[in-house]
């Protein structure tokens, strides 16, 4: 089962991952049932080797995400219970991914590695068996989590640095790295990332947001303390670090009554799929109105979407009526027109690929830039 799983993963990998038994990482997951639940929400089976082994193993090996973790609630494997719904907080990401994260990382022999997110220690486990324990210090905020990926990883023979801490300070003993690589989604660069990174150095992190627009960048590290790179193609999500996770808005209902009085205007870009859709393009023009619009989400109630921004108190109503967007809009900062700004200017320059865009890192902000658009400031 293991030569089936590294079948699909690229060339370089596959010994570690043939070698590595996943299985012994994932003592339990959860799988989505056929049917939702009574309430129409996402009924999760938890899935272990007493429960029914046979599905346990063939899920383990098979080229899939497990979820391991609900809403920061650690399972009791002996006596799982399913979930009604619920937000993944750990899993183990599938193989596939994971490798792909650690070639786009350009990993090397005699490399000090700094991974954010241990999970479970399978992709810990992975850099273990390819370059060696002494390569990899990870570093987990859930305590809970650490302790079982540990066991795992001590139980295999891999002895890598661990540690349970928030990741979004790096791990100054074990500093300085030659890579920082993120198994989490960040919404800006942490600066303790650069100040711990060796000039020529590389940062691999993936850029999310409250509206769950994601793009992935591979920053160098520069002596002055400065970090530059291309975004990378392709669309990869993970979970945002917990503290970049959003906050509750309240009752969207209670935001739609602040543009009562507003005068409808029609909007100039009537198509809104993309504020929902799970497509690369979609997720990737969601990230770049994300950028321009950085504490904004989006939230529906009875059929009307909305953008709601908790931080200046501004709120946008958009009701689709045939062909034809209306919108009311309310507080200081016109959301939607800042959005169709954004989405104005990506046209103009041919819906360009997130390859072509660039991060750059200085003492002054985060700066996203295309020869062809305004310049994105993303904190």
């Amino acid at each position: 089962m293991r030569a089936e799983l590294a079948a699909a993963v690229a060339d370089g990998w596959r010994a570690a991952v043939e070698a590595v038994p996943r299985h012994r990482f994932v003592p339990g997951f959860y799988l989505p049932a056929e049917q939702l639940s009574p309430r129409g929400l996402t009924w999760w089976e938890p899935v272990t080797a007493k429960l029914d082994p046979e599905r346990w193993l063939t899920a383990a090996y098979t080229n899939q995400t497990l979820v391991t973790q609900f809403d920061g609630d650690e399972p009791d494997w002996d006596r799982p219970e399913p979930r009604d719904g619920g937000s993944p907080t750990s899993s183990s990401t599938l193989p596939s991914l994971v490798v792909e994260m650690w070639e786009d990382a350009d990993l090397a022999e005699g490399q000090d590695i700094l991974e954010i997110g241990t999970g479970t220690g399978y992709s810990t486990a992975l850099v273990c068996e390819r370059y060696g324990s002494d390569a990899i210090t990870s570093i987990e905020v859930d305590n809970h989590r650490l302790e079982r990926a540990a066991g795992a990883l001590f139980g295999l023979g891999y002895v890598p640095g661990l540690a349970v801490a928030d990741g979004l300070y790096g791990y100054w003993p074990s500093a300085p790295f030659d890579r920082i690589v993120a198994a989490c989604a960040v919404r800006v660069i942490p600066r303790a990332w650069i100040a711990q990174t060796r000039p020529g150095g590389k940062i691999l992190t993936t850029l999310g947001g409250w509206q769950y627009g994601f793009g992935r960048t591979l920053l160098t590290v520069r002596e002055d303390g400065t970090a530059s790179g291309p975004l990378l193609p392709g669309t990869i999500s993970f979970m945002l670090a917990r503290p970049h996770q959003p906050p509750g808005f309240g009752n969207p209902a209670h935001w739609l009554s602040l543009v009562a009085d507003a005068r409808p205007t029609l909007a100039r870009h009537p198509e809104i799929d993309w504020l929902d859709a799970w497509t690369e393009e979609a997720f990737f023009t969601r990230f770049l109105i994300q950028s321009a619009l950085p504490t904004s989400q989006v939230a529906g109630v009875d059929g009307v979407t909305c953008l709601i921004d908790i931080d200046s108190g501004s709120v946008a109503e958009l009701v689709s009526e045939g062909d034809e967007l209306r919108v009311r809009q309310a507080g200081p900062v016109r959301l939607w027109d800042r959005a169709e700004e954004v989405l104005a200017a990506y046209e103009a320059a041919g819906r360009p690929g997130s390859e072509e865009f660039r991060l750059t890192v200085d003492g002054t902000g985060q700066w996203l830039r295309h020869p062809e658009m305004p310049v994105l400031v993303l904190g």
